[in-house]
């Protein structure tokens, strides 16, 4: 599983849709490479989907916000590209206790702020802290933590009131990340008061909707080592990274295939051929990638009853999703167990659910539910479009099937905010893309919107959590998806794969779970 992308691909079918005041006529107002040049430091323009709802990479696991932030902000851990866990701003894997309660992390020396100020282990610990009150996957952490303290002046002890398998990993997260960033800007558990991170890359100006600048940190104090996947030597090569919200996903297209970008996101799979035969072009395809998910509200409203929800999962036929989403067969696989044949969590007996789909079942349970016909309100959002034909042919099935469905249009960062509140929606479309533990899938996150929580999942995510043996992780592991196929808190749609295009002449891109420009250059 080396290499895997966590970019999003949009499979716009030609369509070209500009929603929530989102501007998509951005092309034509940027410079070339060649005319970008401030004072001889070359700039590369990334077309993303869309306008970030923020820049703070601690409090959401937004992909889209994680894409630009880590660039500015760094964990204490990173994953190298076979997925194995490395140091970033500490300079060793923890050392555990044989009981597995308590982690004590050494720290690098010289390492800096944007605002020239020196990391210190009470900034370091400040940031532990605040993550485990403002991320979504430092609060699974905060019940388990007794301390966060330092220890000496270059190292940070983690005490656990018991054995957590997964911290390490979940520490090292670009989204929902353990940023460590200045004592300074802490304010409780709210956003930070400065985006000061120790990235390759600071924040030099951010317009919404029209540019975010990032500009090389020159104090930057690189790790060490061979650079593989986010992990080894970081060099900002490039002095600018300009990030361009485009959710037109054919102007995305146009706009890397003319020069205007030399980095295009989430690009529709059926542009590939044309992408393909384009002069000073090249597809970036990553496959396997990720799985789409439609998320429902096991908290408020009708999706709380554990009928409906397999009711729901009964009347959808996931491959006709796919295919109305992404368009080739060869960009997508009909995949229950949330992990893919090939990895070492992945389980076909326990997902068995995903095939057994038929709109009678699916009339029967909502029948045995008590289902009076109440709306169903789903959102999407057309900035991802592939998102968006899924959950058409979702409307279409559930409606089949019996039940009423309000399907709500948004903006992406509009459909981020509303997911917030339990009583404004029912389900929401979005994806997941591979992580090397299952615990960092943010819906076994109980405070993920969705709010999967009940008892039978607590025990079981917590003998999972505990279990530092691999092999029998696993088992623990079947007895989770198995509970998420019986209690159904979200659907797996299948696999999907991803497609995004790169000039030329930006060299040392490395595809990754979320793309990165460190370690990059420019030619010609």
């Amino acid at each position: 599983m080396t290499g895997i992308t966590r970019r999003l691909f949009n499979t716009a079918l030609g369509s070209a849709v500009a929603v929530g005041g989102l501007s998509t006529g951005i092309l034509g107002t940027w410079t070339t490479p060649a005319q970008a040049q401030q004072g001889g430091a070359s700039v590369v323009t990334v077309a993303t989907i869309g306008e970030p709802p923020t820049l703070d990479p601690v409090g959401t696991t937004s992909d889209l916000v994680s894409i630009i932030t880590q660039h500015m902000f760094e964990t204490l851990f990173t994953f190298d590209g076979d997925w194995k866990l490395a140091p970033l701003v500490a300079s060793a894997l923890p050392q555990v206790s044989a009981d597995g309660k308590t982690y004590t992390i050494p720290l690098r020396s010289g390492v800096t702020f944007h605002d020239g100020s020196t990391v210190t282990v009470d900034d370091v610990v400040a940031s532990l802290d605040h993550w485990t009150k403002a991320s979504p996957r430092g609060k699974t952490v905060a019940p388990l933590v007794e301390s966060i303290a330092a220890k000496g002046t270059d190292a940070v002890v983690i005490a656990l009131k018991e054995p957590f398998a997964p911290l390490t990993a979940l520490l090292a997260m670009n989204n929902g990340a353990a940023a460590i960033v200045p004592k300074s800007v802490i304010d409780g558990p709210g956003a930070l008061k400065s985006l000061i991170g120790t990235g390759p890359y600071k924040l030099l100006e951010h317009k919404p909707d029209q540019y975010i600048r990032l500009v090389r940190h020159d104090g930057y104090a690189s790790p060490a080592g061979t650079p593989s996947g986010y992990a080894g030597s970081r060099k900002a090569v490039i002095g600018e990274v300009r990030f361009v919200p485009v959710p037109n996903a054919a102007t995305r297209v146009s706009g890397v295939l003319a020069g205007q970008y030399q980095f295009a996101d989430s690009l529709p799979a059926e542009t590939l051929p044309r992408i393909k035969d384009a002069a000073g072009v090249k597809p970036v395809i990553v496959k396997p990638f990720g799985f789409p998910l439609m998320i429902m509200n096991t908290r408020t409203g009708v999706m709380a009853n554990q009928k409906v929800r397999q009711a729901v999962l009964a009347a959808l036929e996931p491959n006709d999703m796919l295919l109305a989403g992404l368009g080739d067969p060869a960009f997508v696989q009909a995949e229950g167990s949330i992990y893919a044949q090939g990895t070492p969590y992945y389980d076909a007996a326990s997902a068995k659910a995903y095939a057994d789909h038929a709109a009678g079942k699916a009339a029967d349970l909502l029948k045995a539910a008590g289902y009076k016909g109440e709306p169903i309100r789903i959102m999407t959002s057309v900035q991802y479009e592939f998102l968006y034909k899924m959950s058409m042919v979702a409307q279409a099935q559930l409606e089949m099937a019996g039940f009423k469905v309000d399907l709500q249009v948004l903006d992406w960062a509009t459909l981020l905010q509303r997911r917030g509140d339990d009583k404004g929606w029912d389900a929401f479309f979005t994806y997941h893309t591979f992580v090397p533990e299952p615990s960092l899938i943010t819906v076994l996150n109980p405070s993920y919107p969705g709010w999967w929580d009940s008892q039978a999942k607590r025990e079981a995510l917590a003998a999972f959590n505990r279990e530092m043996d691999p092999a029998a992780r696993k088992a623990k592991w079947v007895t989770l998806q198995t509970l998420f196929y019986s209690e159904v808190p979200s659907v797996k749609v299948g696999e999907f794969y991803n497609l995004a295009a790169s000039s030329d002449k930006l060299t040392g891109y490395t595809p990754t779970p979320w793309p990165f420009f460190w370690n990059t250059d420019l030619k010609g």
